[in-house]
């Protein structure tokens, strides 16, 4: 998960309004200034400023004046096929009980021309972080245009590009790319209001009500309706799902990317090892892909991953089970295992009382060559930014992609959307100021959906689940999210209803052409079999 720290910013403007067409785009808005900006000097002394007046001048206040979305038309050929397509961008409102606007959602719709909406399939996508803007899935893997990436995902030179994306979504599916408030254009009011959309419940309620709110003003409460969620976005998808069951908004599929809907088995403490275990077979299979095996793992990555899955579900899991209780030798059986399975020294996992976490990994794997491995995506590769013994932690992988990603998207909004603003979209939430999440009474303990997720299973037999995974990803590991599939306490004909798609990737399973290829072809299967019952 991501940690921001709270910094000002500058107020920003309100939404745009609609362009007629894109040879006639709406006029651009100036950036707001504080509430008490600067006036025309007189010859009179200036009044004495307050400290309160001070911490008023400070805090951010947004327009939420509602603006009609900005529409542009399209076309794009997939499959050898003509698309033409309506491309909507705007913001939809969050309001309170008593119809007050507590925060504006920014989207970008599209809808594919000349359909019967009641039996088009509309899916609702959105990244993570907690705090992350929905630019990855967008120019990544389910919108009309991606950017240009190598083929194996990895980050091109500058300048960037875009392209039609051969691997979209929108032949089988209307689309809306959400972004969560303080991501992207999505803003609430004032700055303490941030504080009840940042945290899981308020989160979801606001997601909750995005949804319904778009539904009911596109008249699509007749469509079969999907969700696809990243990483914090599979936490929030399943919240959703529970949150809208009890509300009259039934899901046919969900798709869960990258997925975490129980924080104990991503967060370790003194009593609680899960993490460590759940972890092993994916550094086994990034020690794998950097040469770090031992050849008589190496030379099978399917074998060695069975391997790894069951010594760490077993032996080692049993090991941290009685942890100092563990007689000389049962703990340098186990050392000499983990150093198998991982391809980091017996001094590591000595020195790290058998418990490897993902700094440490990331860190020891490649030290020998003087850089770290990715967190995000485990192929990733490059040198700690401030030296290799004083950079607490880096991951290579979000300075391969923020910027192709950031530079892409801006552009296209701008141009070919006719979205044009002067507020900055914010792909990150720490450029709005985010810094802390409410992850809800820790009395509960660990954050938890996946009983929101049961919730909705059980209610509505005819859900179906898609969970996709990347084996390089240590964000969110797939034996993690395996090991919560199995434990939801489903009867049989439920779980007949979850199904699984594996990837040679990371955490952004589209990031390589390949795995955009798979990605596509999985899920446009799982709608498929959604929508057939």
């Amino acid at each position: 998960m991501f940690r921001f720290s709270i910094r000002s910013s500058a107020q920003q403007s309100d939404a745009p309004k609609p362009a007629a067409s894109k040879k006639q785009p709406p006029a651009q808005l100036s950036e707001k200034t504080s509430e008490t900006a600067s006036k025309p000097k007189t010859t009179e002394p200036a009044p004495q400023e307050s400290s309160s007046d001070k911490d008023k001048d400070k805090e951010e206040h947004y327009d939420m004046t509602e603006q009609p979305p900005v529409e542009t038309h399209h076309q794009i050929t997939v499959d050898g096929k003509l698309l033409k397509y309506t491309a909507t961008a705007g913001r939809l409102p969050i309001k309170r009980g008593d119809g007050k606007i507590e925060a504006e959602m920014f989207y970008v719709g599209y809808t594919l021309d000349g359909q019967d909406a009641a039996k088009r399939p509309l899916t609702f996508a959105f990244n993570g972080g907690p705090g992350s803007s929905s630019i990855w899935l967008h120019m990544g893997a389910l919108g009309p245009k991606r950017v240009v990436l190598n083929p194996d995902g990895f980050m091109p030179p500058a300048p960037y590009h875009m392209e039609d994306n051969p691997y979209t979504l929108l032949d089988k599916s209307d689309l809306v790319l959400i972004d969560a408030i303080g991501t992207g254009f999505s803003r609430a009011a004032d700055s303490e209001l941030n504080k009840k959309f940042w945290g899981v419940k308020g989160d979801i309620e606001a997601f909750g009500e995005f949804i319904r709110l778009y539904i009911t003003r596109n008249e699509r409460w007749s469509s079969p309706l999907f969700i696809l969620g990243e990483s914090y976005g599979t936490t929030r998808a399943a919240g959703i799902a529970g949150y809208l069951a009890d509300r009259g908004v039934s899901f046919n599929g969900i798709t869960l990317l990258s997925m975490v809907l129980n924080f104990e088995t991503l967060e370790d403490t003194k009593t609680n090892d899960e993490p460590y275990i759940f972890l092993v077979p994916s550094f086994t299979m990034i020690a794998g892909y950097h040469h770090k095996l031992a050849p008589d793992l190496a030379q099978d990555m399917k074998r060695a991953r069975e391997q790894s899955e069951k010594w760490a579900s077993t032996d080692y899991a049993q090991a941290l089970a009685r942890g100092d209780a563990l007689t000389a030798q049962e703990r340098q059986n186990v050392i000499d295992q983990l150093s198998s399975f991982t391809g980091l020294t017996k001094e590591v996992v000595d020195e790290a009382n058998l418990r490897i976490d993902v700094r440490k990994f990331t860190h020891y794997l490649l030290i020998d060559q003087k850089v770290r491995v990715g967190r995000l995506d485990g192929r990733y590769t490059g040198p700690d930014p401030n030296g290799l013994m004083d950079t607490p932690f880096y991951d290579p992988t979000g300075s391969a992609t923020m910027p192709p990603f950031t530079s892409v998207f801006n552009n296209y909004l701008r141009t070919e959307l006719g979205y044009k603003v002067d507020m900055p979209y914010y792909v990150m939430a720490r450029e709005a100021g985010f810094g802390k999440w409410d992850w809800g009474p820790a009395i509960e303990g660990f954050p938890d959906t996946a009983t929101a997720m049961r919730q909705a299973i059980v209610k509505n037999p005819y859900l179906k689940i898609l969970v996709m995974e990347g084996y390089y990803d240590l964000a969110t590991p797939y034996f993690a999210a395996n090991y919560t599939i199995d434990h939801l306490n489903l009867p049989p004909k439920y779980r007949d209803n979850i199904s699984y798609a594996t990837f040679d990737a990371g955490h952004m399973v589209y990031l390589p052409m390949d795995g955009l290829k798979k990605m596509k072809a999985d899920q446009a299967a799982f709608m498929e079999k959604a929508t057939a019952q």
